[in-house]
């Protein structure tokens, strides 16, 4: 039979006219079919003209697509072309099936020209400049309408930019973004629109396999299992800071001026940076969301430098930092700074630490310890401790103006390769710069366990059993 889009979300994403449509958000959606179903009906409009790109993370995960493309496109009579690893149609339509194992594999399709391009998994990418590149290839010499499509599910290490960009502006929701013609100056713009799909929205698979939800329910915790049947973006499953939670976010307040301030800095310039300020309080204190516990940091304000793609810096001189950082603690007295060690590097000149210093605004070097440090917490055990916190309360807090912390640092995951540390491809500025701020002021490593007690002995039941405890042992009085 030939492939026609279930009613409901599916439809919509087939029928969308926006240029970027990502569909998806549960798992059993229809996501796959979804994209090589729109390719179908895209090679029937526009015969030869019809040039698509499919992108999977992994070869691995690239095969079951291979395979449930050729159950789809059989009836096309669409030929499986192994020596190219395309479909191609009897009118000259092409889908190329293709992986990027790292980023820098989006250089090679410089020069090329599609137009349909589709990101499957689009949350494995750690952020979004592979798939800007690929972006660029979407033109048509022959005037065919040209479109990104992306599928996702909530997780992974792309969480974070994905949830950004096209989920939290709302479903169904039609953003547009303007742009200038730099030839005559005209305006341009661009639109993109997210399409959530439940299980729900796939009745052929429920009919089909109905064993598939209780399969999943087993598969995982009882949050991942939300996330999979709801598409829920704001369940963190696999957290790096796991136990990080409501309490820890409070509602700003006056804090007295003799409290100790300081600033903690994460430098960047092609990649953003990130500047955070603390307050720590002398004496426990009264708040609308609780007591803090005396001792406890609270991130009262913070400026991440990212431009207006993630995972892209603003590409600020040390000056330029150095005057956003003193406009915006102006009045204050922050007692000291602690930065990424980097910026004390030297490289044929003044560093952008000593750049800093000149202008009044001294760094101390910041202990870049992140895991294994014997005898003591190391940096991620120092940040975790605080926020985890304990009968008195959390030790870090974080007000609820500082919107980029709460973006990224809660969904953060392990590091697949070395699950002790962060994965460093995700969004982890800000949590470097947190790492620095608490092993600027450490916590006592936890005491080491009391030892088990000896053995209470039966002096009797050992006498009966050997006559020789019967003997005084003078050494063993």
């Amino acid at each position: 039979m030939i492939w026609q889009p279930q009613p409901g979300p599916q439809t919509s994403f087939v029928t969308s006219k926006v240029f970027e449509v990502i569909y998806g958000g549960a798992r059993g959606g229809g996501k796959t079919d979804a994209a090589l179903g729109d390719f179908a009906m895209h090679a029937r409009d526009c015969g030869a003209a019809a040039r698509g790109l499919l992108v999977r993370r992994t070869r691995t995960a690239l095969e079951p697509t291979i395979e449930r493309a050729r159950q789809i496109y059989w009836p096309e009579d669409a030929v499986w072309v192994e020596s190219r690893s395309c479909f191609t149609w009897p009118s000259g339509a092409v889908l190329y099936f293709r992986f990027l194992d790292r980023d820098a594999d989006a250089d090679l399709y410089q020069g090329h020209a599609y137009t349909r391009v589709y990101v499957e998994e689009m949350t494995q990418f750690p952020d979004a400049r592979a798939i800007n590149k690929l972006k660029a290839t979407l033109r048509s010499a022959h005037g065919a309408p040209v479109g990104f499509r992306a599928t996702c599910n909530p997780g992974g290490v792309g969480h974070n930019w994905v949830k950004a960009r096209y989920i939290d502006p709302g479903a169904n929701v039609i953003v547009t973004e303007n742009f200038t013609n730099p030839f005559d100056g005209g305006k341009l713009s661009l639109s993109r629109v997210f399409i959530p799909a439940r299980l729900a929205d796939n009745p052929k698979l429920m009919a089909n396999d109905p064993d598939y939800v209780a399969r999943l329910q087993l598969s995982g915790s009882k949050e991942l299992v939300r996330a999979w049947l709801e598409g829920d973006w704001n369940v963190i499953e696999g957290a790096f800071f796991d136990k990080w939670s409501a309490r820890n976010i409070i509602t700003p307040f006056k804090m007295p001026p003799f409290w100790l301030r300081f600033r903690s800095l994460d430098w960047g310039f092609a990649a953003p940076f990130s500047v955070g300020w603390w307050a720590v309080p002398s004496d426990a204190w009264p708040t609308a969301n609780g007591p803090i516990p005396r001792g406890a940091m609270i991130r009262y304000r913070e400026w991440y430098g990212q431009g207006r793609r993630a995972g892209e810096g603003l590409r600020l001189t040390a000056e330029e930092v150095g005057a956003g950082i003193a406009e915006r603690e102006y009045g204050e007295k922050v007692i000291y700074g602690v930065a990424d060690p980097s910026i004390f590097n030297q490289d044929g000149g003044p560093s952008i630490g000593e750049r800093l210093r000149r202008m009044a605004l001294p760094f101390r070097r910041g202990d870049n310890t992140r895991v294994g440090r014997a005898g003591a917490l190391s940096g991620w055990d120092q940040m975790r401790s605080r926020i985890n916190g304990g009968e008195a309360g959390p030790m870090l807090y974080v007000f609820d103006t500082c919107r980029d912390f709460i973006r990224t640092v809660p969904v953060l995951q392990h590091d697949p390769a070395r699950p002790e540390d962060l994965d460093t491809a995700s969004e982890d500025h800000i949590a470097d710069e947190t790492r620095y701020a608490c092993l600027s002021r450490p916590l006592p490593a936890p005491p080491p366990p009391e030892p088990a007690p000896p053995p209470e002995w039966d002096w009797d039941r050992l006498r009966r059993e050997d006559p020789h405890t019967n003997r005084w042992n003078w050494k063993t009085m």
